[in-house]
């Protein structure tokens, strides 16, 4: 078993807390020990700070960054020698008129760049994926669907 901590402080009462729904701040702190703070914020739409994360963001990049590291591990133990990898992802949110939401979809889009030092095609990495996409942690306990679809694979050339 594996435990994480962390502490979500509001930073955003000012002067009057919550006396109305426009009369706070959305601003928190995000603070695991031995980590520098990570600046919250509510999504702008719901009158959050634009310059911060906001919970949203980081659901969508807690599934990229696990989805990666998954697919590093599988890559190196397979023999693909993996120089560089970079994702987009896009989640999608729908709001309720009651104000509930629920996110709808994540799809990853993952570039991946490989070293020339075997053959490694597109049904290789694509079935990397896939099994990242099963060992993912973070996926595994969402209730959306995550999608990845990987662009064409790219083969770095000796120098």
């Amino acid at each position: 078993m594996h435990t994480y901590e962390a502490t979500v402080r509001w930073t955003g009462a000012g002067t009057t807390g919550t006396t109305s729904y426009t009369a706070y701040g959305r601003d928190h702190e995000i603070v695991v020990p031995g980590k520098p703070p990570l600046l919250g914020s509510s999504d702008p739409g719901f009158r959050g700070d634009p310059e911060r994360w906001s919970p949203e963001e980081l659901l969508v990049a807690a599934l990229a960054q696990c989805h990666m590291l998954w697919f590093l591990h599988l890559a190196a133990r397979s023999g693909v020698v993996v120089s560089a990898y970079v994702d987009e992802p896009v989640g999608t949110m729908r709001v309720e008129a009651a104000g509930h939401g629920q996110f709808t979809s994540v799809v990853l889009r993952p570039r991946v760049t490989v070293r020339d030092t075997r053959p490694v095609g597109d049904d290789e990495l694509a079935a990397l994926h896939r099994s990242a996409g099963e060992h993912c942690f973070i996926k595994r306990s969402v209730n959306f669907p995550v999608r990845t679809e990987p662009t064409p694979v790219v083969v770095e050339l000796p120098a």
